[in-house]
């Protein structure tokens, strides 16, 4: 029996300890594997040299997902690498029997993207995948880690994993945001405040009324991010607006089923005396559309402000911050509103949802894009592909100058043959603004919300969405 003073994160990690190791570690049962081509075909080579098989294949799923073009997805694929990648898991998936969302199945898309829509993540799991973004899952109340190649291999073989407990923070968010300010103002605002090592040790509990006034969208952005201020994981306590999402979802439980189950998803709730290591609280009318300038997910400021001077920041953070500056070619005190853009990107597993791309839409109706513009928009998912469809929202994107794509991880990671070129600047809608990150060594990102990206793709440069709206 759990204590009542726990926290839904220690809760469900006590749910799923087999045992505590002669290290200090706990051996974690894993509810929910999933599983993509890049970092699967060695971990199931292990697999093959040592005669072992996948312990639970049902609880394994793999799509496809970072090297597949979305533009031109005729096979073999142009470049080789992501061929021999396709190849691999589409083997290694019929071998050892798990499931493969592959390019012909309609369900195929993002990996944080489809786990949620087909109702594989649901509240109370530990999650994993080879992929460090998958905090995202942490949205519907579930433990939900990203790990490595070799974690992937002792997942399949054991469906277990040995992990040290972290620590608790909650980060409390209160009040209602402003028109114009989203779930990724929220967290790249949260990270600006904690640093991108703030969370190293911790789990992120984010609760507080802007939280719960969120739609599952929304939480999954600001859960997908958790990783980029250093945390293990972040979550959102299961509520009602989970429940609801979930009702209906293909691998959910259905009928009487789903109330038990619901029922239970939302004991697991953290209680109001429930512990924690720290707190930080925040108030959400001090957030305003929120652009990354520099190198890392911290370095970002409001619309309506200027770039910082390097004396603001601590001694041993200020070279970081003079590399940043010289490498994205900008200078203290400039303003981060008017900065000209090349190339727009909505997209990634951050932001590719419906809600993203309605709230793109809203901006860009009518309008058009700048001439200068390369604009991209890359579902999450050939499911949200198709509904936006049915919404007409393609229509509205390529009317105004975006290429309208197939799903997949895109322009977010120079993995597949969308990259930026040169020095090119790209406002983008997706987690990371590292050197190189999208795929030129001096290409440079701009992270801001998909209806940013999408003012910025109209004018040119960086504009407060708050003017268009």
């Amino acid at each position: 029996m759990t204590k009542p003073s726990n926290n839904l994160f220690n809760t469900v990690w006590d749910l799923h300890t087999v045992r505590t190791l002669p290290s200090g570690e706990t051996q974690l049962f894993i509810g929910l594997h999933l599983v993509h081509e890049v970092t699967s075909p060695q971990a199931f080579s292990m697999l093959r040299e040592r005669g072992l098989k996948v312990i639970y294949p049902d609880r394994t799923w793999a799509t496809v997902d970072h090297i597949i073009p979305t533009d031109n997805q005729a096979r073999p694929f142009r470049d080789n690498l992501a061929e021999e990648m396709m190849s691999a898991i589409e083997i290694n998936c019929k071998e050892f029997g798990v499931p493969l969302l592959d390019i012909n199945d309609k369900r195929q898309g993002i990996v944080h993207v489809i786990g949620p829509e087909q109702g594989l993540t649901q509240p109370g799991m530990t999650i994993v995948c080879g992929d460090s973004h998958t905090s995202t899952h942490g949205a519907f109340g579930s433990i939900a880690l990203g790990i490595g190649t070799s974690q992937v291999a002792y997942v399949l073989a054991t469906q277990t994993l040995a992990l040290t407990r972290p620590k608790v923070r909650k980060i409390e968010v209160n009040g209602t945001l402003r028109p114009g300010v989203y779930a990724k103002d929220v967290t790249l605002h949260v990270i600006r405040k904690l640093g991108v090592q703030g969370g190293v040790g911790y789990a992120y509990e984010y609760a507080g009324s802007t939280f719960e006034s969120m739609n599952m969208d929304e939480r999954m952005t600001v859960c997908n991010m958790s990783i980029e201020g250093g945390a293990r994981c972040g979550y959102i306590n299961p509520d009602q607006t989970t429940i609801e999402y979930l009702r209906g979802r293909p691998h959910a439980p259905q009928g009487e089923a789903f109330e038990r189950a619901a029922r239970w998803w939302l004991s697991l709730a953290s209680g109001p005396e429930a512990e924690y290591d720290d707190v930080v609280v925040f108030n959400a009318d001090e957030i305003e559309p929120t652009v990354t300038w520099g190198i890392t997910p911290a370095q970002s400021v409001g619309v309506s402000e200027e770039l910082p001077a390097i004396n603001d920041y601590p001694k041993e953070q200020q070279f970081l911050v003079g590399e940043a500056f010289e490498f994205m070619g900008l200078t203290e005190h400039q303003p981060i509103k008017g900065l000209k853009i090349d190339v727009a990107f909505i997209g990634s597993c951050t932001n590719s949802r419906m809600t993203d791309l309605r709230e793109a839409a809203r901006v860009v109706k009518g309008r058009k894009i700048s001439p200068q513009v390369k604009g991209l928009i890359v579902p999450g998912s050939q499911t949200i592909r198709d509904q936006a469809m049915a919404e007409g929202l393609d229509k509205i994107f390529t009317e105004a100058g975006f290429e309208w794509r197939e799903a997949g991880c895109s322009m977010c990671l120079a993995m597949n043959p969308d990259k930026l070129s040169g020095r090119e600047i790209c406002a983008s809608s997706s987690n990371r603004n590292f050197k190189g990150r999208q795929g030129s060594p001096t290409g440079r990102t701009l992270l801001m919300s998909p209806a940013m990206v999408a003012a910025a793709a109209i004018n040119g440069s960086v504009t407060d969405v708050r003017e268009m709206l």
